[in-house]
């Protein structure tokens, strides 16, 4: 056995293990990422989804990378909870578009009660098109996540964002014991954890490590793992600090190590490649499905920010000779 194999053989939720797997040579890294990847999914598939901002602005809480926020200065406008009509109009059209699975995520510290009933009546419809569902509204207290669950809802998206270390950097308004909490009531309703992040905020490799950590010592892997690069906006602290320092920004390489450790450490998650992708390279998305990416967001746009077109997509996909929702 060479070290190679041995340093992975032998991967343990622990941050000095995760660390070794970073270091490794780049093409090491990748083919094992690969190699682990194809014994848990099929391969050349990738699952398409769409994302729709469901209700757009004036969140309560203050991430630093948020043009949604109500403390920053981004001129995003706040709007009302779109009707479940609209809702449903999309997810068909997406559907039609080729899309799997629909996202919808609402600008919410936390949902109210009041707006539980349309949002029960969107999960219901929404499932009824024969699509994957996924929401991400905020916190949830039991009773919420128990509605969602028994709606059919299949996926909760919360995200951890950053390593425990660097969150308070990021984000004050909401701990991040908040987050594994709302992740707990979440598992125990029976839904599956869409939890991931973004890199690029400034954060050292030791905070993608610490990240990386955090998801592999919940209670369960989640389900579903998306993993976003930054998309500086203006008028927020996170877009305001990097254009001023572009150098905090990660590089490709170093995203795609990061897919990759993070396909070794979650070998049965679907991890997720979603904000950010629209400025990569066609060959860095390519590496990035080779360390183990098997689902993308398709569309023009993901929440607020603009996004590959699904023309784009398909001629992608023809040149890779991958499959969309196999």
């Amino acid at each position: 056995m060479n070290e190679m194999t041995a340093i992975i053989a032998q991967v343990t939720p622990d941050k000095a293990e995760i660390a070794r797997l970073f270091d490794l040579p780049f093409l090491d890294l990748v083919a094992r990422a690969h190699a682990v990847h194809v014994e848990h999914h099929p391969r050349n598939a990738v699952q398409l989804s769409t994302l729709l901002s469901i209700k757009t602005g004036g969140c309560a809480e203050d991430c630093g990378y948020c043009s949604q926020s109500a403390h920053h200065k981004s001129g995003l406008k706040a709007e009302k909870l779109m009707t479940a009509d609209a809702v449903v109009a999309a997810a068909q059209a997406a559907r039609d578009a080729g899309s799997g699975r629909f996202c919808m995520g609402a600008a919410w510290r936390e949902p109210k009660d009041r707006d539980m009933p349309a949002l029960l009546d969107m999960v219901r419809r929404v499932k009824a098109l024969g699509l994957e569902t996924c929401m991400t509204l905020g916190m949830l207290t039991d009773g919420q996540a128990e509605s969602l669950a028994e709606a059919g809802l299949d996926y909760y998206n919360h995200n951890i964002d950053t390593s425990p270390d660097h969150y308070d950097q990021v984000i004050t308004t909401r701990s991040f014991q908040d987050r594994l909490d709302t992740l707990d009531r979440v598992r125990a309703a029976g839904m599956a954890v869409c939890c991931g992040g973004i890199l690029g905020m400034g954060e050292s490799r030791e905070d993608r490590i610490g990240f990386l950590h955090a998801l592999a010592m919940l209670p369960a892997p989640p389900e579903s793992v998306p993993l976003n690069a930054l998309v500086p906006i203006a008028g927020t602290p996170l877009g305001d600090m990097l254009a001023d320092t572009p150098m905090a920004r990660i590089d490709e390489i170093e995203f795609v190590r990061t897919v990759a450790v993070a396909r070794i450490l979650m070998p049965a998650s679907m991890i997720r490649l979603s904000a950010g992708r629209e400025s990569m390279s066609d060959s860095s998305q390519a590496l990035c499905f080779m360390a183990g990416v098997n689902s993308i967001f398709t569309g023009d746009r993901l929440l607020t920010t603009g996004n590959n077109g699904a023309d784009a997509d398909a001629l992608l996909f023809a040149r890779l000779g991958l499959m969309a929702n196999p």
